[in-house]
């Protein structure tokens, strides 16, 4: 069975994370079916909102770190030091770039890319059992998705720096005070709500939903792009750095990364 279920209904494409057993942990090949699938959706006319869903138990735990650790077959050499996965930072783009509506309904954890891909989407509804984390710093990176300028607009600059200095996880009625969350539900009744949601935009006029999201966005695309470009391009250098192979060699060993004199 596929890692990413697809159904289109009544104008809603619906994209589930299936890979329960890793706890929703997304691979390249999961970020290249996304990308593909969001690409196609912006300019497929059958679809006219779009819904990121995981399980009642967990949304997602962010990067699957052995499959992130292998260099993505899709990226050239690149002279010996290491670059961010083209499959990730491309599904960043194609969710930055989305011109319709996009909708998530998130439960349980939502770590890393669980949580930052949420500042692209327009409508969040979270379980009250949702945690949201932001660890970058604990592996030794930085933040991507352009949280590093989003996260502050929303949340302001201290709560922001909480979040991704210190990479603990915050709840959901901590989400919905910042902004990050339309809606607080219990876990089984979140993905339902969503649809609902979802459904009552699909039966809007579409033109109208785009040129909305537009002007809400306006001013901010090429801020977007550019800090996505930037944060990848630090990322990746910080990827070849020490702090980064102790902080993923100690999360394989399953033991406290030790960042002494790093």
């Amino acid at each position: 069975m596929s890692d990413i279920l697809h159904d289109l209904s009544g104008g809603v494409l619906t994209l589930t994370f299936n890979r329960l057993d890793k706890k929703n942990s997304l691979t390249s090949a999961m970020y290249q079916v996304l990308q593909q699938a969001l690409d196609t959706a912006a300019s497929d006319d059958a679809v006219r909102v779009v819904v990121l869903q995981g399980h009642a138990t967990v949304f997602s735990a962010g990067n699957d770190i052995g499959d992130f650790l292998q260099r993505d077959p899709a990226e050239p050499p690149a002279g010996g030091e290491a670059s961010p996965p083209l499959a990730v930072f491309g599904f960043l783009h194609a969710l930055a770039r989305f011109p319709k509506p996009l909708l998530a309904a998130v439960c349980g954890p939502a770590v890393g890319i669980g949580t930052t891909l949420l500042l692209h989407c327009d409508l969040v509804y979270a379980g009250d059992n949702a945690a949201f984390s932001m660890p970058f710093v604990n592996l030794g990176v930085c933040p991507e998705a352009a949280s590093s300028l989003l996260v502050p607009q929303m949340m302001g600059y201290h709560r922001a720096a909480e979040a991704l200095l210190l990479g603990e996880p915050f709840m959901a009625e901590a989400a919905l005070e910042v902004g990050l969350v339309n809606r607080v539900l219990p876990p089984t009744e979140v993905n339902a709500y969503a649809q609902q949601q979802a459904r009552k935009l699909a039966a809007k006029s579409q033109a109208s939903l785009i040129e909305t999201k537009r002007l809400l966005k306006k001013g901010q695309v090429d801020a977007v792009r550019e800090r996505i470009d930037e944060e990848g391009a630090l990322f990746g250098r910080l990827m070849a750095g020490p702090a980064a192979r102790e902080a993923f060699t100690a999360f394989m060993e399953k033991r406290k990364p030790d960042f002494s004199g790093l």
